[in-house]
């Protein structure tokens, strides 16, 4: 299988119809920002190099993108101001340099293409002898896209812009979508020539691939096999409908490895969550990025696991329980109504309905640690930091204190909590 010798991601863009002042391919997309799925794209082409071209936000999405390639493998080019697609890969040109090998572009908000399709895209421009390749959809909604006019060879003889389009060129249903695959010393070669005499006073890609027409060299246009891939983010209602599609690939991944995701209609899993086999997600459940989930639990249903949560082997959260940067020992459970946030609870640890680790003062936060065995009785709150021994047992209703060691095998009820001596009366400690 070919490879591209250099990725080049766009990801200049305002996004103004986003409407939320932030670059949009930092936008969150199931647990990461939009720019990381599309960063993992160019990673998985195993490129020489990958250009990230940065504008609006330049800084904020540089640090961003740096945070999604340990290897370092990424470089970054400022395009200001932002003057068209063909202006950011004239910003490039420097580093691209007289001989770039094959150049791949792709865009920072085109989060759903697979690895699949773009090494087919590859495969297809290694085919071209020197000319270009690119992807194409056909889409029920062309939502504004340039028509691919093809040559009876198939070739592409054309690119028209919907404004430019005649009514028979408007039936055409073949779409760009703007992913190219280029010989890089022709694209070079043609980036300083590009004109922007339009009303937008833009520099097009696209004209790259009418000066390689014009000039007898071949231009490939590979149909994506799912129209999904082709979903660009240009409002928040795209990047639902791109969330959607990433969600189910999601929720495959995880049930094909033998998760049983009881109704996926109703659950969310982020990326990067980690689940065993025998697991079983019930509806209306949300479980974060960050999430270990051990083999044989259950979770749900309506729980939320937050970023830090740890299941390990057997252990179960129930309805509308909340945990957070917590770890739950083998065949723990809080199954009922309650909050655990920065608590490390032991094996075969039961938390009652109701239970709250309060573990924030106002300033900071603080840790319970509850061991194994222990029974925290229904409606307890525990305010860290406090230590529940082995065996231990909390009565319902009681308040632990800041600052409380509940020894092993004890019993302790109340407000504030008490050891419950052997007459049955709740009496202070080391009374």
């Amino acid at each position: 299988m070919p490879r591209p010798d250099t990725v080049v991601i766009l990801a200049a863009g305002q996004g103004t119809r986003m409407k939320s002042g932030a670059p949009k391919v930092l936008a969150p997309l199931l647990g990461r920002a939009m720019l990381a799925w599309v960063v993992d794209q160019a990673l998985a082409l195993e490129p020489k190099r990958v250009l990230v071209v940065v504008g609006h936000g330049a800084d904020e999405v540089q640090r961003a993108a740096e945070g999604y390639d340990s290897g370092g493998r990424l470089t970054f080019v400022r395009q200001e101001p932002q003057r068209g697609t063909g202006h950011a890969l004239q910003c490039c040109l420097p580093a691209l340099g007289a001989d770039p090998g094959v150049v791949v572009v792709l865009y920072g908000d085109m989060p759903l293409l697979s690895r699949g399709s773009l090494e087919r895209l590859v495969d297809v421009h290694a085919k071209t002898a020197g000319g270009a390749a690119m992807l194409t959809a056909t889409p029920s909604d062309p939502r504004g896209f340039g028509r691919i006019v093809r040559r009876a060879d198939d070739s592409v003889e054309r690119i028209v812009e919907q404004k430019d389009a005649a009514p028979h060129e408007l039936s055409i249903r073949e779409v760009n979508l703007g992913v190219y695959a280029f010989t890089g010393r022709d694209l070079v070669r043609h980036l300083p020539h590009l004109s922007n005499d339009n009303a937008q006073k833009e520099y097009y890609l696209t004209d790259v691939i009418a000066r390689l027409v014009a000039e007898g060299r071949r231009v490939e246009a590979l149909v994506l096999e799912d129209e999904h891939e082709a979903i660009g983010v240009n409002t928040l209602v795209h990047l639902a409908e791109a969330r959607a599609v990433l969600q189910r690939r999601v929720l495959e991944e995880h049930m094909l490895r033998g998760v049983y995701v009881e109704d996926p209609a109703t659950t969310t899993i982020e990326w990067g969550v980690e689940i065993g086999a025998r697991t079983h997600v019930q509806p209306c459940t949300v479980i974060r990025s960050g999430v270990k989930i051990g083999e044989g639990c259950e979770v749900g249903p309506f729980a939320h696991l937050r970023s830090g949560t740890v299941l390990a082997d057997g252990a179960a959260v129930g309805n509308f329980v909340e945990t957070k940067n917590s770890t739950l020992g083998p065949r723990a459970k809080a199954k009922h109504l309650a909050y655990v946030g920065d608590a490390e609870l032991g094996a075969k640890v039961n938390i009652g309905a109701g239970t709250v680790f309060a573990n924030y003062d106002g300033k900071a936060k603080h840790k319970c640690v509850v061991e194994d065995g222990a029974f925290v009785g229904s409606g307890t709150v525990l305010v860290a930091p406090v230590k529940v021994g082995r065996g231990a047992v909390t009565g319902a209703g009681a308040v632990v204190k800041r600052g409380s060691d509940i020894p092993a095998g004890e019993v302790w009820i109340g407000v504030p909590a008490k050891k419950l001596d052997k007459s049955g009366d709740a009496r202070n400690p080391g009374r």
